[in-house]
């Protein structure tokens, strides 16, 4: 069988085979790294609070490096756009945030944030947002996906900005920030708890990384298909050489007078013999 291996065309085939396989391989290392999700900021670099404005740019998509991070800005709720986002946990109840169109006021194009003001147990209209110019500070966090609802309800299942971005009609950063200090010119507080609201505490995330099974399942499945290509072409040689087995006992058969298939069987036994005969060191 080896002769038939080391024929040029299987020759052709193993390399071909090969490059298949180291394909495969790749793709599955690929796999395997991504199984992994990348580590958030350490708590020294989030809870340092940053200009919002030199943080991120408006429009651009917020990246996991840059969420997370203690952000500070100064502007102004804008009148009349305020919503509740409904199935918000704090201390163990269920209830609604308070979000509301923040300007910025160095951003450029006018641009707004949402900021979560505060927390409240039922979906009554809440206080309206502090007025004047104001400076807070709070945690950014990356948008949510929009999830449809019933008509007519008051309250939205998630915090989406870009659905948020069609109702209030405004400019938008691509997240929001959950306040935690909200302060008039003039030094006043006006966060939640001085609004009737409950503050909404969101921590650091934690620093270990996630493992995502169903690439590692994919990048198994890559290495299998690897180790198949490989094997198809084994099959392929050995089919060939099965086939010059077979022809040479057609000759030998018709030469002889005899039937090709018990010259083939005769073959087959007499190399099985040749084997069993051969000392077990020669092997």
């Amino acid at each position: 069988m080896l002769k038939t291996a080391l024929k040029p065309r299987w020759i052709l085939a193993l390399v071909g085979a090969l490059v298949v396989a180291t394909g495969f391989v790749l793709l599955s290392q690929w796999q395997f790294n991504r199984s992994q999700t990348e580590a958030p900021p350490p708590v020294t670099t989030t809870e340092k609070v940053v200009p919002l404005t030199s943080h991120i740019k408006p429009v651009s998509e917020l990246m996991a490096r840059e969420a997370d991070q203690m952000v500070s800005a100064t502007g102004t709720f804008l009148p009349g756009k305020q919503v509740l986002v409904k199935n918000r946990i704090e201390d163990g109840k269920t209830g609604y945030w308070v979000v509301a169109a923040f300007k910025i006021a160095d951003a450029p194009g006018s641009n707004t944030i949402p900021v979560v003001r505060g927390w409240q147990p039922d979906d009554a209209a809440p206080a309206p947002a502090p007025a004047g110019t104001l400076d807070l500070t709070g945690r950014l966090l990356p948008t949510e996906a929009p999830i449809s609802q019933d008509a007519g309800q008051n309250a939205y299942a998630s915090l989406s900005v870009a659905e948020l971005i069609n109702v209030w009609d405004v400019p938008s950063y691509s997240g929001f920030v959950v306040a935690s200090t909200v302060a008039g010119a003039d030094g006043a507080d006006l966060s939640a708890a001085a609004t009737g609201l409950v503050p909404v505490h969101v921590g650091p995330q934690p620093q270990e990384r996630q493992i995502n099974w169903l690439n590692i399942f994919y990048g198994i499945e890559w290495v299998v298909f690897a180790g198949f290509a490989v094997f198809l072409w084994y099959r392929l040689v050995a089919d060939d050489f099965r086939r010059q087995q077979e022809d040479i006992a057609d000759a030998a058969a018709l030469a002889a007078g005899l039937d090709p298939a018990t010259v083939y069987q005769r073959q087959i036994h007499h190399d099985h013999h040749l084997l069993d005969s051969q000392p077990k060191d020669q092997l």
